[in-house]
């Protein structure tokens, strides 16, 4: 899929309907593909880091995920057409699974969580083929033996969707460092989206997701972890809006 410029990467330009539509696209072929979303804190990370910014530029798809970004590229003259998040897609996707039969891995999350997910969509979507949940131990990333398991457990499931929600970048990371030693069709960076379906963290009101606020519910519920995040760094966006005017 073509991709349009945006501050300091480059996006897909797509509505939720297309995005599925590319998604089962990517199965059917059978090529290993894999699906990034970013919003102003992933951005101001590749601003910094410039092996993050090459793992998103190579993205077979790049989602934008937040209001903020919306509204930039609309200032900069290439509207986007929506918001693809996370945790709007990965649902939908579930959905798509169930009735068409593409199987499912869940990596990530505090222990427990990713099967607590698994149980609360099999209840809601008894056909859906969910076939091997795993929650990392901290540090996962940098242990060759841990990671050496991880890629054989996903290989011996074979799952069409991979969905990894380690927040950013490690999951980014992980997925591109590892993508080519494990057998999965479609890897999605789903940060949070773990946690929501499992059911033990609230998403915010859809009022306040559709007018750019739900950074700022997240912020009431954490406010020690997420101060720093959106009132220190995040605000240096107003910079890059200038920079890549």
């Amino acid at each position: 899929m073509e991709k349009q410029p945006l501050l300091n990467t480059f996006i897909n330009n797509v509505d939720m309907n297309e995005t599925l539509t590319e998604i089962e696209e990517m199965i059917s072929k059978e090529k290993k593909s894999y699906i990034v979303a970013i919003n102003v804190d992933v951005v101001m990370k590749i601003e910094n880091d410039q092996y993050l910014k090459k793992i998103v530029d190579n993205a077979d798809m790049v989602l934008v995920d937040g209001k903020p970004l919306v509204w930039i590229s609309k200032m900069h003259g290439r509207p986007l057409k929506a918001k693809i998040s996370g945790s709007d897609l990965v649902p939908l996707l579930c959905e798509v699974a169930a009735k068409k039969n593409y199987s499912m891995f869940i990596i990530g999350g505090k222990e427990g969580i990713a099967e607590q997910a698994k149980k609360r969509l099999e209840e809601k979507l008894p056909n859906i083929p969910i076939v091997g949940t795993y929650a990392p131990p901290m540090g996962f990333e940098e242990d060759k033996a841990e990671l050496d398991k991880i890629n054989k457990m996903i290989s011996d499931a074979k799952p069409d969707l991979l969905i990894a929600c380690f927040g950013c970048p490690k999951q980014e990371k992980w997925i591109y460092e590892n993508i080519d030693k494990y057998d999965a069709k479609v890897s999605i960076c789903a940060g949070a989206t773990v946690d929501f379906l499992a059911g033990n963290v609230k998403r915010a009101p859809r009022w306040m997701s559709n007018h750019g606020l739900e950074w700022f519910y997240r912020f009431l519920q954490e406010p020690r972890r997420m101060f720093k995040r959106y009132f220190v760094d995040d605000v240096k966006i107003i910079k890059l809006i200038k920079k890549y005017k």
